[in-house]
């Protein structure tokens, strides 16, 4: 049986999935309430595996190198992910890294993931890592993409599009929730358009 893929994925209304330094949203464009943190965190709950390109971890490494306990980088969540069994696909990255359970697997993340899909036992997910989950959609590895769309705009301050460069899809909606009155979190199941 092949294990599931989700590509999980925080977004602005306008498509971006993170601001440049000049923004002073802060992090989830400072919308984040209880509820959104609690689903997160029962999120991160379920037995997984994640999987991040080597720009994801160096970013996901340096934001919890330099935070507080204190701080919203160290959410609880973020804390459990961090804890999940983890795959790093890079052809620059060597361990070890300052992650508790990750692996490095060198090559193209294509043939990585094709492979870790049929190898796993644990479904597995991906937050983040935009270039590589692009190239996993194209490829018909991401069974699920789950958007989390913040209530903003970033139009002068947003970078990374998440979809520039995509491939066409169509997407059946198979999950929507809204949070803390505000945040939306919408599910799909892509299909490459021909």
């Amino acid at each position: 049986m092949t294990a599931s893929y989700t590509w999980d994925v925080f977004t602005t209304l306008d498509g971006f999935g993170s601001y440049n330094a000049h923004g002073d949203w802060g992090g989830y464009w400072g919308k984040q309430g209880p509820e959104l943190l609690d689903h997160r965190l029962a999120l991160y709950g379920a037995e997984q595996r994640m999987v991040f390109g080597a720009n994801t971890y160096r970013a996901f490494a340096q934001m919890l190198a330099s935070s507080t306990a204190e701080s919203e980088v160290r959410d609880p969540w973020v804390t459990r992910m961090r804890s999940l069994p983890a795959t790093i696909v890079s052809t620059t990255l060597e361990g070890p890294l300052d992650w508790p359970d990750a692996t490095v697997v060198s090559g193209d993340a294509v043939d990585v993931v094709a492979r870790l899909k049929e190898e796993s036992e644990v479904p597995l997910r991906s937050h983040g890592s935009l270039s590589m989950n692009r190239a996993l959609m194209a490829a018909g590895l991401v069974d699920r993409l789950q958007v989390t769309i913040f209530p903003v705009i970033s139009g002068h301050t947003g970078q990374e599009p998440i979809f520039q460069g995509a491939a066409d899809f169509d997407l059946e909606l198979i999950e929507s929730r809204t949070f803390d009155g505000r945040t939306q979190e919408l599910i799909y199941l892509p299909t490459r358009h021909h």
